[in-house]
C-alpha cells in the first residue's frame, strides 16, 4: 500500500542542511577559495560565464563552489542572478581582429601573416595522468618573447579577399537585434537569434550535433579556418560624451569554419562559412557552434534539408541545458494526485479486461 511520506518543511529543511555539510566535505581539508577555482579550474568558469550569459569570475567560481562542482547547476545560478541585473544599454561590436592574441592557429594554412600561435592547449598532451600533480608540482615558468606587432588577419578575410569565400551574412543596419533572454522563441529564426542560442547553448549537446554533421548527416565538409583566443577591448557608446568609451577587457575564443563550396548557373563556387564565439577559452564550444551554425544555414543556402543538425526548430528547442535539466528533473518532484489517477485508470481498465475475457467462455457454454 502507498502512503504519503510526511515531514514537508522539516524534510526540506534538514536536506538543505545536510547538504551543505555535503559541499563542505571533510572539515580537515583546507575549503577551496574562489581564487582558487578561478584559477585554476579555469575552464570550467568559461563555461559557466558563457553558457550563464555573464561574464564575471568571481560569480561563476562562486556558483561552481556552491553547485559541487555540478556545472548546469552552476549555470543555472549564474542565470538566475544575472536575470536581477538592471540593463542599462548595449556596448559597441567587439572588434575580434583587433584582439591581444594568445592562441591562433589556422588548419587551413601553415604560414598566415601574423604566425601559429599554440598557446595553452592540451592538443598536443599524451593524455597521460600527472602524478606529479597530486604533490603540489610547481611547473615551469612559461617561455617569454618580444610582444609583436605584426597584424594578424583572419584567415577568412584573406579568403574573401580573393572571392573565394562567400561575403560575410551582413543583418541590415537598422535592424533590431532580438533578445533571447527577454523575449520567447520564435519561428523561423534569424541568425542572430540562431547564434544567441548557441553561444547560450549545452556545450555537450552542441558537441553531438556538430559531430553528426561530420559523420554525414548534413552536407557540412568543414576545415578549421582560424581559432584564436585572447582579450578584446569592451566600449560603451556614451550619449553624453558623443563618443565610445571603453569598460575593460574580456577573454573571448572565436572559430571561423570554411565549409563546402556553393555554386549555382550564376554565381561561382564558393567556399562557406561557419562562426562561433564564446567567453574565455572554449574551443570546444566555439567548433561545435561554428558547426551547428553553418549547419543551421541550410535553407539560406538552397540545401535540403534532411539531418537533426539542420533543423533550427529542433537544434534551438533542445539546446539550452538549464530548459532541459528543468523538465527532466521536475520528475522528481511529488506527482502523487497524477499518479494515483493513473493507477487506478489503470485497475480499472484491468478489471474491465479480466471480466470481458472470463464471461466469454460461459456464454458459450450456455449457447
Amino acid at each position: 500500500m502507498y502512503v504519503a511520506v510526511k515531514g514537508g518543511e522539516r524534510a526540506i529543511e534538514n536536506a538543505h542542511r545536510l547538504l551543505a555539510h555535503e559541499r563542505r566535505g571533510d572539515g580537515e581539508v583546507p575549503e577551496l577559495t574562489l581564487a582558487q577555482i578561478s584559477e585554476q579550474l579555469a575552464l570550467g568558469v568559461d563555461r559557466v560565464m558563457a553558457e550563464g550569459s555573464l561574464y564575471d569570475r568571481e560569480l561563476a567560481a562562486l556558483a561552481i563552489k556552491q553547485a559541487r562542482g555540478d556545472m548546469i547547476e552552476a549555470i543555472f545560478l549564474v542565470r538566475a542572478f544575472r536575470a536581477t541585473l538592471p540593463r542599462f544599454g548595449a556596448t559597441e561590436p567587439v572588434d575580434t581582429g583587433n584582439m591581444q592574441i594568445r592562441r591562433r592557429i589556422s588548419a587551413t594554412f601553415k604560414d598566415i601573416p601574423g604566425g601559429q600561435i599554440l598557446g595553452p592547449t592540451f592538443d598536443y598532451t599524451h593524455r597521460l595522468l600527472d602524478p606529479q600533480l597530486a604533490e603540489g608540482f610547481v611547473p615551469e615558468a612559461p617561455a617569454t618573447g618580444e610582444t609583436s606587432s605584426t597584424e594578424t588577419p583572419r584567415v577568412t578575410d584573406i579568403l574573401a579577399h580573393d572571392g573565394l569565400i562567400e561575403p560575410s551574412p551582413q543583418a541590415e543596419a537598422d535592424a533590431p537585434v532580438g533578445d533571447l533572454t527577454r523575449e520567447p522563441l520564435s519561428f523561423p529564426a534569424d541568425r542572430d537569434l540562431r547564434l544567441q542560442n548557441l553561444a547560450r547553448a549545452d556545450e555537450g549537446f552542441l558537441l553531438a550535433l556538430g559531430y553528426s554533421t561530420q559523420r554525414g548527416y548534413g552536407r557540412n565538409h568543414p576545415f578549421a579556418g582560424e581559432i584564436r583566443f585572447g582579450e578584446v577591448d569592451v566600449e560603451f557608446f556614451a550619449e553624453d560624451a558623443g563618443f565610445a568609451v571603453p569598460l575593460g577587457r574580456i577573454e573571448l575564443t572565436e572559430c571561423q569554419m570554411v565549409n563546402q563550396f556553393k555554386g549555382s548557373a550564376t554565381e561561382a563556387p564558393c567556399f562557406t562559412r561557419g562562426y562561433g564565439l564564446a567567453f574565455g577559452q572554449s574551443e570546444r564550444k566555439t567548433m561545435s557552434m561554428a558547426l551547428v551554425d553553418r549547419s543551421l544555414r541550410a535553407r539560406e543556402l538552397g540545401e535540403e534539408v534532411s539531418a537533426p543538425a539542420q533543423d533550427e526548430e529542433f537544434v534551438m528547442s533542445h539546446s539550452d541545458n538549464v530548459q532541459a535539466t528543468g523538465f527532466v528533473e521536475h520528475l522528481k518532484l511529488p506527482h502523487y494526485v497524477d499518479f494515483q489517477s493513473e493507477l487506478g485508470l489503470l485497475r480499472r481498465l484491468r478489471k474491465e479486461f479480466t471480466e470481458a475475457n472470463t464471461s466469454e467462455p460461459l456464454q458459450e457454454a450456455a449457447d
